[in-house]
C-alpha cells in the first residue's frame, strides 16, 4: 500500500511539474473553465515522455521463454473447448479476440459479468486478455503474478469452466493424440510434457504474442500527425485532471493497485485485494485497468456496473482525482483522447486454429453436470 502511494504522489508530482504550457486557446465551448492549455504534438509527447511508452512488439517474461512451439500450442489451448466440464467454453469464450480480447456475449454485457457452466455468473468483469502481459499482476485483485498463472484459474474455477481438477485436464489431453506432439514441441526434454503446468505456460507463451499497437504509439515515437487536435486537447486533460497518478506506462494503466474511491467513498461491497493479502487496510484496492482499447471494451469497472466511457470518466475523476466533478465537455475532451488508445487487431494471430482430433478415449463433455449446493452463506468465487 506503501509503495502503491508512492506511486500515486510521484506520478501527481509529474503532473503537477509538466503543468506549463502554452497560452490557453479556446475549444469548442465558450466557458472559460473549459479551456484547455494549447499544446503542440511534440510539447505534449515531452510533458509525457517520462509518463508511457509504446507498447513491444510481443510482451516477453524474464522468466518464461518464448518459442514459436509455445505459442501455437498455447493458441489451440486457448480455443479448446475441451477443457471445460461441459465441452462448451474456452478461454476464448469470455476473451472474445475479435471483440477487443472481453466477454461480447450479450448476456454478459447486460449483467457486466461473465458467465460459465450452467450460465453462472461470476462477481467480476473480464478485462481483457490483449496488452494483460505487461500488467503488474493478473486478476482484479492480483492473485496470479502472471498470464501463465492466471491460465491455470478459469479452468478448475467451479463458477467458469468447472473442471474437477488436474487430473481431469490431464485425461482429457492425454486422450487426444494430436496433443502429445505439440506439447513435446513446445517443451523439449521434459519428462513429461503433458503437464498442467506447461498447459499454462503454452497459453501464456500464446497471449505474450496479442498486443495492439496504434496510433497512440505512433505518437509517442514522434509522428506529430498521428492524433487529431481534439485527441491531443484531450490527451492535455487527460493529464491535467489528474488521470496520470495511476494511467501511465505502455498499458496506460495495469502497473499498480489503487484504492476505489482514494478522494470520494465510492460504494462497492468487494473487498478487492484484502481478500487476497488478509490485510484490512488493503479493502477496496483492485489493480487499475489498462486504458488501451477503453472505447471498445464495455461495461467497465471490476463489477461492470458502468456502461458508458462517458460515465466511467466522470465517476473515476470525481471519486479519484482532486479535479473533483468535471463539466460535461471536458469528460467529452477526455473521451476523444481514449478513442485514440485503440489499436489494432493482430489478425493474423487470432483465428481459431485447427484443433487436434479426439482419441477414441476422448470423453464427451457433461453439459447438465451441477455442483453439490453450496452452503447459504458461501460466496461464489470471483471469476476475474
Amino acid at each position: 500500500m506503501i509503495k502503491t502511494m508512492l506511486m500515486v504522489s510521484l506520478a501527481a508530482c509529474v503532473s503537477a511539474s509538466c503543468s506549463k504550457s502554452e497560452p490557453a486557446k479556446p475549444v469548442e465551448s465558450k466557458s472559460d473553465e473549459l479551456r484547455t492549455p494549447s499544446a503542440s504534438a511534440s510539447e505534449l509527447r515531452t510533458r509525457s515522455k517520462a509518463l508511457f511508452a509504446p507498447l513491444p512488439a510481443v510482451m516477453e517474461s524474464p522468466t518464461r521463454k518464448l518459442t514459436p512451439e509455445k505459442i501455437e500450442l498455447g493458441h489451440k489451448l486457448y480455443f479448446d473447448t475441451r477443457l471445460s466440464r461441459g465441452q462448451e467454453l474456452s478461454c476464448a469464450s469470455c476473451h472474445d479476440l475479435n471483440g477487443y480480447g472481453i466477454d461480447t456475449r450479450p448476456e454478459a454485457i447486460k449483467e457486466g459479468r461473465s458467465f460459465g457452466h450452467r450460465k453462472q455468473f461470476g462477481e467480476r468483469n473480464s478485462p481483457s486478455t490483449y496488452n494483460a502481459a505487461l500488467h503488474l499482476a493478473q486478476f482484479w485483485d492480483g492473485r496470479a503474478q502472471d498470464v501463465e498463472e492466471q491460465a491455470k484459474g478459469p479452468i478448475l474455477n467451479p463458477v467458469e469452466m468447472t473442471m474437477a481438477d488436474e487430473t481431469s485436464v490431464l485425461a482429457i489431453l492425454k486422450s487426444i493424440p494430436g496433443y502429445e506432439p505439440l506439447f513435446k514441441a513446445a517443451f523439449p526434454g521434459d519428462a513429461a510434457p503433458v503437464s498442467f503446468e506447461n498447459l499454462a505456460q503454452a497459453i501464456g507463451a500464446y497471449e505474450r504474442t496479442l498486443v495492439t499497437p496504434g496510433r497512440f504509439d505512433k505518437f509517442l515515437a514522434g509522428d506529430d500527425m498521428a492524433l487529431g487536435p481534439e485527441e491531443l486537447e484531450g490527451f492535455a486533460a487527460f493529464m491535467d485532471t489528474g488521470c496520470i497518478a495511476c494511467h501511465i506506462g505502455p498499458g496506460v494503466g495495469g502497473g499498480m493497485f489503487q484504492k476505489l474511491g482514494l478522494i470520494k467513498p465510492y460504494p462497492s461491497k468487494d473487498p478487492g485485494r484484502a481478500a487476497i493479502t488478509k490485510n484490512a487496510a488493503d479493502t477496496g484496492f483492485f489493480k487499475v485497468p489498462s486504458l488501451r482499447n477503453a472505447a471498445k471494451t464495455a461495461p467497465y469497472f471490476h463489477d461492470g456496473s458502468i456502461a458508458t466511457l462517458d460515465q466511467a470518466v466522470s465517476i473515476m475523476a470525481e471519486h479519484q482525482t482532486g479535479s473533483g466533478k468535471l463539466p460535461e465537455a471536458k469528460v467529452k475532451q477526455i473521451v476523444t483522447f481514449l478513442a485514440s488508445l485503440t489499436g489494432d487487431i493482430p489478425t493474423d494471430k487470432i483465428a481459431k486454429p485447427e484443433m487436434p482430433a479426439n482419441g477414441p478415449k476422448t470423453p464427451a463433455g457433461d453439459p447438465n453436470w451441477a455442483p453439490a449446493p453450496a452452503p447459504s452463506t458461501a460466496k461464489a468465487p470471483a471469476a476475474r
